[in-house]
């Protein structure tokens, strides 16, 4: 038998997240009393084992308990188990190579937290953000590679907000053709949005998340429009009398506008959604099969993706992309080689070169990111315009893809932290993604 919590343990871990959310106990007090990683390894709690599993070891979607930690430890690498999905084929070329150069003195990289007069390494960041896989590569070479947990080298896991890079990307690849037109307004492509909020803002606009929307993202609310938003694409389970509407288009359809687009940036998936839609119709083809044959089945992908889908089909935009840690790698090597993959431009560089570029700072501070200062949205990409020229696509609860330039460095971390939002770690993380390109800059 393995060292499993008691299900009253479990229960007081949902009470204690429950009032962290609600801002009765603040992150910064509470922080300690979370178990650590090792504590919740989910290869170790026995989640879904047996046949069949015992009650308190099970992970179900109606219930919610997909999404109450530590069981997140174990959802975030096994999502298709829980839901609809549909995959993203990697398509018939070969693997693409990820040559492995190990360097052991990564783990040991120190640094020092934001606020904090104490070092930490790179191992002990990965343990205090409860990461699943991290990879780190270096000039196209894997320097470091870890798995944690059930995340394994062929385990595809939940990538969140990261997914909506792929989109920003797959979009502004349209634009850079001609097939979308970034000035025009979004009711001009979907006349099914001439009565929402979107109506009257442009295409460029949704890119960089400067929309007027009424729609509220924060995690801390139980109230916020984020989970009616997941309730109608069926990623949270809708109650037999739920009433709602049904799927992701069809919600974004009854948002209205509160104040005027393109002053301030704000972070609403519901943007993404949008921007799905966008690109399904000017293609003419479900906006996943777009994803798959533009993007996906040109990297060289070691294993099939796969996402997360509503009832009617739809992918989540916003953050349904379920991959294996190294092909997440490979689309990060890619973007920061302009384009570039194994002799093929997946990306025209002049796409490449204005996400680098970023958006508009001055909008972006507006929104108050205290770990991200000076910082802008692009395409739907977050542009740290640090020394280095550092670029990211990030997803709640620890994901993110690290592009850094300057370093030739590319960061992958994929991650069940127990709460949501990237500024509860963003003081551990980005510390260390600098710390380990200074390292891998020194030895040159």
């Amino acid at each position: 038998m393995s060292s499993t919590p008691k299900y009253s343990d479990i229960t007081c871990l949902r009470a204690l997240l429950f009032l962290i959310l609600l801002g009765v106990l603040p992150f910064a007090k509470a922080q300690n009393l979370w178990p650590s990683g090792g504590s919740t390894d989910p290869a170790k709690m026995d989640w879904m084992q047996g046949t069949p599993p015992a009650a308190e070891q099970q992970v179900r979607h109606k219930d919610m308990s997909f999404y109450q930690f530590p069981r997140t430890r174990w959802t975030f690498s096994n999502f298709r188990q829980l839901m609809p999905t549909v995959s993203l084929w990697r398509g018939p070329g070969e693997v693409s190579t990820l040559p492995a150069r190990p360097l052991e003195d990564i783990a040991a990289v120190l640094f020092t937290p934001m606020g904090s007069d104490k070092t930490m390494t790179w191992q002990e960041m990965l343990g205090v953000t409860y990461a699943d896989a991290a990879l780190v590569l270096h000039r196209g070479q894997v320097v470091y590679e870890s798995y944690f947990g059930v995340t394994e080298a062929h385990t595809p896991h939940i990538s969140f907000s990261m997914t909506k890079s792929y989109y920003g990307t797959l979009a502004a690849i349209l634009i850079s053709e001609g097939a979308l037109n970034e000035t025009k307004r979004v009711s001009d492509y979907l006349p099914e949005l001439a009565n929402s909020g979107f109506a009257d803002s442009t295409v460029r606009e949704i890119l960089d998340m400067t929309t007027a929307i009424d729609y509220s993202e924060d995690y801390r609310d139980p109230n916020a429009h984020v989970f009616a938003f997941a309730r109608a694409g069926g990623i949270f389970p809708q109650l037999d009398n739920y009433e709602g509407p049904e799927g992701f288009y069809a919600y974004v359809e009854t948002l209205g506008k509160e104040g005027e687009h393109g002053e301030v940036f704000s972070y609403r998936s519901v943007n993404t959604e949008v921007l799905g839609w966008l690109i399904a119709r000017v293609s003419g083809k479900n906006a996943v099969a777009v994803l798959q044959e533009r993007i996906w089945s040109r990297l060289g992908a070691e294993q099939d993706a796969y996402m997360l889908v509503d009832s009617l089909g739809t992918g989540w935009a916003a953050g349904g992309l379920n991959a294996t840690l190294r092909d997440q790698a490979r689309f990060g090597e890619m973007m920061r080689l302009n384009g570039k993959w194994q002799g093929e431009q997946i990306v025209p560089s002049s796409v490449v070169e204005a996400i680098r570029a970023g958006g508009d700072p001055a909008k972006f501070a507006l929104a108050g990111y205290k770990t991200l200062p000076g910082a802008s949205y692009r395409d739907q990409w977050w542009v740290h315009h640090n020394q280095n020229g550092a670029f990211s696509a990030r997803g709640v609860h620890g994901q993110t893809i690290y592009i850094d330039p300057a370093a030739e460095m590319v960061i992958v971390r994929l991650a069940s932290h127990p709460l949501a939002a990237n500024g509860n770690y963003d003081g551990v993380s980005l510390p260390a993604y600098q710390a380990v390109a200074e390292f891998l800059m020194g030895r040159e």
